[in-house]
């Protein structure tokens, strides 16, 4: 039962990562656009390489399972935000359903704050939990 555990932990860690890794990448190739977008939603252009590097490598740690509960909580808070900010919209059926993906994937980055990653991990590999 313990390996089975591991196993969906590492499925768990991959799956939500994804989405985090392609939208990080997919921010440096449409740089100018995203920058543009954020703007206009009222989010400082700035903040896109922060953006960047939290998409992008923090998805890549959680795949790798490294530094897990502190980059879950930090990519919830961050998919939350985002939530509000660019989805939450309720005269929008799309949008609304949007901020609901959202708000489901906060729900998996608590669950694996909470969980930890498992022995297939880094983490497990140093002995930290983080």
């Amino acid at each position: 039962m313990e390996k089975m555990k591991d196993i969906a932990l590492l499925l768990s860690r991959f799956l939500l990562a994804l989405m985090f890794v392609v939208a990080g990448w997919g921010k440096i190739s449409g740089y100018a656009g995203t920058q543009g977008y954020m703007e206009a939603m009222g989010v400082p252009g700035f903040l896109l390489p922060l953006v960047i590097l939290l998409e992008l490598g923090g998805g890549l740690a959680i795949m790798a399972g490294f530094f897990t509960r502190t980059l879950s909580v930090f990519l919830a808070g961050f998919t939350l935000v985002a939530a509000f900010i660019f989805h939450y919209q309720p005269a929008d059926q799309m949008q609304m359903l949007m901020f609901m993906k959202n708000i489901s994937i906060v729900g998996g980055f608590l669950a694996l704050a909470a969980a930890g990653a498992g022995a297939f991990s880094l983490d497990n590999k140093l002995g930290k939990n983080w």
